[in-house]
């Protein structure tokens, strides 16, 4: 029987799909938002669940620890987190007067205690923050930040040789800072007047063409994120008998990492930050800091079901794993299970376009639907669209994800044709990705429509790749494919044809792209081919290479 929305629409409440309009709507409870026209930013909405009876840290903000360093184990509780919150923001709008809520500041720097004060202090003074790859190149860097046009970079003393010297540097590891973080606030920090239609972030995306994009999010699309996970970890939450712990291995620069930090402060969690990520290490802090929850990719997940070394740390504390970035296959998570009972894997689909949040799973049943992604998070809205000729499809059926919701991007920084491409007038997000709701409204991605290569959690794009190479004198032309790497994902392999000849190597052409693109990028397989297969149009047929690659035992270069 099918709930009733309206006398000539009725939504399947297996499976949130209506006949009628053809769009799969979200069976979750739903989350009440503020109105969208009172003012108010991602700060003061966190902060305002933070402090809600309800969040069990927040009569204890004074002892609670908010952030831990997973390598010096030192702490910054609630109220000490909140007091350098306040004390920045008085100390940037007494630096910078101009500093205003249409400014952006691009931030480049690997994680620290720093770096989530940094984004409160920011988002609390309506300045959009622009974070970036600490790996990324000159050239790379140069390019995000024609995207975002900050007015001001905040950077480390390794990072910063890498910016362009015309925009003002403020070191996020100098006694400059540091006295930043000290300085007597006065008044409240948080009456910028921020509208929740303003820009709160410009995170980088590789989008659907593989031009590196800047993705702007508001604070209302992040408070939509967040009033989801709160709300609904109220509703399924028990009584908890230990304090919720995460540990962070993914970038704070991530669309992941960024609104898992906003969701932790929500919830009155303690984040357990690592510098850089280390498997042993992870291990340890696992096990010295009690964590319970930690955000991961699915290469993390395939290492802690290999490793032996797993045995040897206690790490009877954890308790799940939300496991997103990319698909997980049914194998690893089975296996996972096997060897951690105890530990639940609770996956999502996301993209930096949607601001991280688009389906998930939630508790125990949900976690044993191998494969799914989960179903629609809250106020969220799909189709299935049939490439080929635009129709919506019903459960069972495959095609394009689309999506729509609050928490969907404003569109793309500087860039109102990719907008124009990728959102329609209706507000649909064509995600690019090849996918099917069952008849249970579980979302499984079958593959992805656009050419990104996802290595780990990163985008990887093959139209970069392919211009670098052609740019090698000794090429004559060249294709990137993704190739399957239970490790990594996919790793980025390139089909070359050298110019008649030419005797240049693999290794040499390798190393050439190494040399201008951040490590993540890089070629990690290379094969010499006589022609690249081509379409009549001259596109790339990827997925011949794809089939070739996959039945050739070419060696691992």
């Amino acid at each position: 029987m099918a709930e009733t929305r309206s006398p000539d629409i009725t939504v399947d409440p297996r499976s949130g799909f209506c006949p009628q309009t053809k769009i799969y709507h979200s069976l979750r409870p739903a989350v009440p938002l503020p109105p969208p026209s009172q003012p108010l930013s991602i700060i003061q909405y966190v902060l305002s669940l933070l402090h809600s009876p309800t969040t069990a840290a927040s009569s204890a903000l004074s002892t609670t620890p908010f952030l831990i360093d997973s390598t010096t184990g030192r702490r910054l509780t609630y109220s000490t987190f909140l007091q350098q919150v306040a004390s920045l923001s008085s100390s940037l709008k007494a630096l910078r007067p101009s500093l205003s809520k249409k400014d952006a500041a691009f931030v480049l720097s690997p994680p620290s205690l720093h770096i989530p004060v940094l984004y409160f202090s920011l988002l609390s003074l309506g300045v959009a923050v622009s974070p970036s790859n600490p790996l990324s190149s000159p050239s790379e860097l140069a390019h995000q930040i024609r995207l975002s046009k900050p007015a001001v970079i905040f950077a480390t003393s390794e990072t910063s040789h890498k910016l362009p010297p015309d925009i003002p540097v403020i070191l996020l590891d100098s006694p400059q800072f540091l006295s930043m973080l000290e300085s007597k606030a006065s008044g409240s920090t948080y009456d910028a007047g921020v509208n929740q239609s303003d820009t709160a972030a410009i995170l980088y995306s590789s989008g659907t063409t593989g031009k590196v994009k800047g993705v702007v999010i508001t604070h209302r699309s992040l408070i939509a994120v967040i009033a989801g996970f709160y709300h609904n970890k109220l509703a399924t939450d028990e009584e908890e008998n230990t304090h919720p712990v995460s540990l962070f291995t993914l970038p704070l620069f991530h669309v992941f990492g960024f609104f898992m930090l906003m969701r932790a402060a929500s919830l009155g969690e303690s984040v357990v930050l690592m510098e850089k990520f280390d498997f042993v290490k992870m291990l340890e802090a696992v096990e010295r800091h009690r964590v319970t929850y930690i955000p991961v990719t699915p290469p993390l997940v395939v290492a802690m079901t290999k490793s032996d070394l797993v045995a040897k740390y206690d790490l009877s504390s954890l308790q799940v794993l939300g496991c997103g970035g990319a698909p997980l296959g049914k194998e690893v998570s089975g296996r996972f299970r096997e060897k951690f009972p105890q530990v639940e894997i609770l996956q999502g689909y996301g993209l930096t376009e949607s601001s991280g949040g688009a389906t998930r799973t939630i508790g125990p049943e949900e976690a044993t639907r191998h494969g799914s992604a989960g179903r629609l998070s809250e106020n969220m809205e799909a189709k299935i669209v049939d490439p080929q000729t635009g129709e919506a499809l019903p459960p069972g059926q495959r095609g394009e994800l689309w999506l729509r919701g609050p928490a969907i991007m404003k569109g793309y920084a500087g860039d109102d044709a990719a907008t124009a491409a990728t959102l329609d007038s209706e507000g649909w997000l064509k995600t690019g990705d090849l996918c099917y709701f069952d008849s249970d409204g579980f979302l499984f991605i079958v593959d992805r429509l656009k050419e990104l290569i996802k290595y780990k959690a990163y985008q990887v794009p093959p139209a970069e790749l392919e211009h670098l190479l052609q740019s090698i004198p000794e090429v004559a032309d060249a294709a990137v494919i993704p190739y399957p790497d239970e490790e990594a994902g996919q790793i980025p392999m390139a089909y070359v044809v050298r110019k008649p000849g030419s005797t240049i190597s693999a290794a040499e052409i390798m190393d050439s792209i190494a040399k201008q693109v951040a490590p993540y990028k890089r070629i990690r397989r290379l094969a010499f081919i006589n022609s690249i297969p081509k379409s009549p149009a001259g596109k790339i047929l990827r997925r011949e290479l794809v089939t070739h690659a996959c039945s050739t035992t070419s060696s691992k270069l």
